[in-house]
């Protein structure tokens, strides 16, 4: 995923103090360097950690608990009571962990987080070893975490103040929605994120109810409200982007803004399919991201990368749109530009971090293949994946987690689908 997209065979990569130092063949490699430690993949593909640049990780308890419902219904009669009546930090803790996991497995080794408690989904992510994005959540009503957007704002604060020598761990500010923030609240997000350098994260033109909502409410739709506020600029990420006229398409482009796009989330919710060839085509940022396990059921890359490809082509009428590298690209160096991180991760660059997975290649349901890209895009699930590093260390290999027990997962999940369940009742 460098610039030239190179595909090289039977080369090595040298990782040292998590870094990579040296991409080279492997021959080469054995002439040059004393490995300390010589892993050799074979049949296998190494490529640059996935980066999930939507989700919610602690609704992974919420997995299933209300399918088959629109948008706002599934907020407002399930989602939102199961977490006025649950939230606390273990919730959020446990939940992200196991998000966590599931995660690792896939090949993602980062993700851009959007909750309540965002301390402890750094404690989960820590403990997998996982790089992470914390959204510092704001929204005008009251929770258990909060009581209104200045105690939503300052509770951030202070939970990014703990994190802040993490090497693993980054912020963003976090509006939930333009229909759950006010001009007033956005407008200082916007000030602070300004003097803290910390970019946006938002759900934007995700249904059109939504649309309608802001017509209805500020006489226009929500991005020419948040163009109004000065919100929108490089270091604005908008989760969704489903409804977008042609020339709110060129605003983002224009501004600089990005878009993580969630097919399966969309689909699932019946929000519609973002027009994401419109988008790349008129050079918007476009990554990938899952949403959260409650609304997509999988936090399961491998299986948007697909989606992401094949909706381009059935909306469009055209096979050639997004094809299989740039499906790729949006799921890892995109994603890293969307998070201001693509000078640490993102692709197999001299410099960058070891943030790598290999997938296995050799298994007779995948044979025959000849492009490694088009089959990793088209082919290949999180099945295959066989090790899972960040920053140089191993987080996953072949079933087994360096940091995380099953049966850890295992009583989390008992724990809280008891209390799931006498809340649904």
């Amino acid at each position: 995923m460098a610039a030239d997209f190179a595909v090289l065979e039977h080369h090595a990569v040298v990782v040292n103090a998590g870094l990579i130092v040296a991409l080279l063949p492997s021959a080469e490699a054995k002439r040059h360097f004393k490995a300390s430690e010589h892993l050799n993949l074979g049949e296998q593909v190494l490529m640059p950690g996935l980066v999930n640049a939507h989700t919610h990780a602690a609704m992974s308890l919420m997995r299933g608990m209300a399918d088959d419902v629109a948008l706002m219904p599934w907020l407002e009669a399930h989602i939102w009571p199961a977490e006025q009546a649950l939230l606390s930090p273990q919730f959020v803790q446990d939940g992200s962990l196991l998000a966590c996991a599931e995660m690792l497995s896939g090949g993602i080794t980062c993700f851009n987080d959007m909750y309540f408690f965002p301390q402890a989904t750094a404690a989960a992510a820590s403990q997998a070893g996982m790089r992470a994005n914390l959204g510092l959540l704001v929204l005008d009503f009251p929770s258990a975490y909060a009581s209104d957007a200045d105690d939503y704002l300052q509770k951030g604060f202070d939970a990014h103040d703990t994190w802040r020598n993490n090497p693993l761990i980054s912020s963003s500010i976090a509006p939930h929605a333009p229909y759950t923030v006010s001009d007033s609240s956005l407008e200082k997000v916007m000030t602070y994120a300004e003097q803290l350098g910390l970019g946006l994260h938002t759900h934007l033109h995700e249904t059109k109810d939504e649309i309608a909502r802001s017509e209805s409410q500020y006489g226009m739709r929500p991005i020419a409200r948040l163009a109004k506020l000065g919100i929108l600029g490089p270091d604005f990420l908008a989760a969704h982007g489903v409804h977008l006229l042609d020339y709110e398409i060129d605003m983002l482009a224009a501004y600089g803004c990005h878009i993580a796009h969630c097919p399966s989330s969309n689909l699932k919710l019946a929000s519609g399919i973002a027009p994401v060839a419109d988008l790349l085509a008129k050079g918007v940022n476009v990554a990938l991201g899952t949403d959260g396990a409650a609304s997509n059921n999988r936090l399961d890359m491998f299986t948007e990368i697909r989606l992401a490809a094949l909706l381009a082509k059935g909306v469009t009428g055209d096979a050639t749109a997004l094809p299989a590298q740039q499906a790729l690209a949006m799921a890892t160096i995109n994603g890293a530009k969307a998070l201001g991180l693509d000078d640490k991760i993102g692709s197999i660059e001299v410099g960058k971090y070891a943030d790598l997975t290999a997938v296995r290649m050799d298994e007779i349901l995948l044979a025959p293949y000849y492009d490694p890209v088009s089959h990793l895009v088209y082919c290949c699930g999180r099945e295959q994946v066989s090790h899972t590093w960040v920053a140089g260390e191993l987080r996953y290999c072949n079933g087994v987690y360096a940091n995380i027990e099953p049966n850890e997962l295992k009583d989390i999940v008992n724990t809280w689908q008891v209390k799931i369940k006498q809340v649904k009742q």
